[in-house]
C-alpha cells in the first residue's frame, strides 16, 4: 500500500499543508496548551521548543508493537521535549531535560531516508505533537527524494483537533497513548486537567481519518489506529472507562495494554505511584478490555515483563 502522504505530495496539497503548519508557529496553538508564542522567532512555550525540532536519537527499533516491527524494525525518531508534564516519565532525560540536537528540515529528511535505506518498516515519530510543522517540512523533502514508508504518529494523546486536521491524509498510523479518564489525575500526573476530554476528541478524529488497524500479508501495519494504555497502580489510569470508550469507537480497535510502569523521575511525589502495578491489577485491566468487548488486545509482551 502506498503511504497516504505520497498522493498529497504529488497533488501539491502536502506543500500547502506544510505552509499552513509553519505559519501556525507564529502564534503557536499546535497543542491544547495554545501558548501563543512566536516560534518562528524561536520563542519557547510549554514544550520549550523553538523554530527547529530537536532529536535525541533515530534508529531501527525492535521493541515496538509487533505490527510495527516486522523484519526491519520500526524506524523511530525520538523528538526532544514534550507538551505533557508527566511526573513519572521514563524518558525524562529527553522529554523534560531536553537531551537532543536541533535539526533543520533537510537534516531531518535525511534521517527519514536513512531509516528507509536501513530497511525499516515505517517512520515512527515519537513525541511529535509539538514539532508537527517541522516534521511535515522534512516529510515533504523526503517524499520528493523517494520516501515511501508509512508514517506513524506516536503521541501522548493530548492533541489539538486543528493540528489533527493538518495531518488528515498524511499520517498512515496513529499510535496515541490513552493515559487517563479523570481530570484530577490528568492535572496531578501530567499537568493537563483537560486531558480526558482532549483524548476522547483526538481518538475519535484519528479513527475517522484512518479506521481500524490494517496489516499486510506479513502482519505489518499499513494504516489505522493503534492505542497504547499504560496500567498504573491503584487504578489511576481509569482503565475501565477508557476501554469502554475505545470499544465505542470500534470493537476492532487495536489496544496494547502495557505493564511497563515503574517509578521514575518525580513519581515519588505521588504516593500511589511509588510501586509497580501488581499482577492482579494488570489482569483486571485485561478483563476490563474484554468486558468492554474489545477484540484486538496486545498484552503478551506486557505479561512477560510483569511476571519476570
Amino acid at each position: 500500500m502506498t503511504p497516504a502522504y505520497v498522493a498529497l505530495h504529488r497533488s501539491g496539497e502536502l506543500a500547502a499543508r506544510v505552509e499552513a503548519a509553519v505559519q501556525a508557529l507564529a502564534a503557536c496553538a499546535l497543542c491544547p496548551r495554545a501558548c501563543g508564542v512566536d516560534r518562528l522567532a524561536d520563542g519557547r512555550g510549554y514544550c520549550r521548543t523553538g523554530r527547529l525540532a530537536r532529536v535525541s536519537s533515530a534508529n531501527a527499533h525492535f521493541g515496538e508493537e509487533r505490527p510495527l516491527v516486522g523484519r526491519g524494525g520500526s524506524g523511530t525518531i525520538f523528538f526532544t521535549n514534550c507538551n505533557l508534564g508527566c511526573i513519572y516519565c521514563q524518558n525524562y532525560d529527553v522529554s523534560h531535560l531536553g537531551q537532543g540536537h536541533a535539526l533543520a528540515a533537510d537534516e531531518l529528511a535525511a534521517v527519514m531516508l536513512g531509516l528507509q535505506q536501513a530497511g525499516c518498516e515505517n517512520i515512527n515519530c515519537v513525541t511529535p505533537t509539538h514539532v508537527l510543522p517541522q516534521i511535515l517540512e522534512a516529510l515533504a523533502l523526503a517524499a520528493r527524494r523517494g520516501l515511501r514508508l508509512p508514517l506513524v504518529w506516536n503521541c501522548g494523546g493530548y492533541e489539538s483537533l486543528d493540528a489533527l486536521r493538518l495531518l488528515d491524509g498524511i499520517v498512515d498510523i496513529y499510535m496515541p497513548d490513552a493515559k487517563y479518564a479523570d481530570d484530577e489525575v490528568g492535572q496531578k500526573l501530567s499537568a493537563a486537567p483537560d486531558y480526558p476530554q482532549r483524548l476522547r476528541a483526538a481518538l475519535a478524529a484519528m479513527h475517522r481519518q484512518v479506521g481500524d488497524l490494517a496489516v499486510n500479508s506479513r502482519g505489518v501495519a499499513e494504516r489505522g489506529l493503534l492505542v497504547r494504555h499504560l496500567v498504573l497502580p491503584e487504578g489511576l489510569a481509569g482503565t475501565t472507562e477508557i476501554m469502554r470508550f475505545l470499544a465505542g469507537l470500534s470493537r476492532e480497535t487495536y489496544v496494547n495494554v502495557m505493564a511497563q510502569y515503574r517509578p521514575c523521575y518525580r513519581a515519588a511525589e505521588e504516593p500511589r505511584l511509588r510501586r509497580r502495578p501488581a499482577p492482579e491489577e494488570f489482569e483486571q485491566a485485561i478483563q476490563a478490555a474484554l468486558d468492554a468487548g474489545l477484540n484486538r488486545l496486545d498484552e503478551r509482551h506486557a505479561r512477560r515483563l510483569l511476571y519476570l
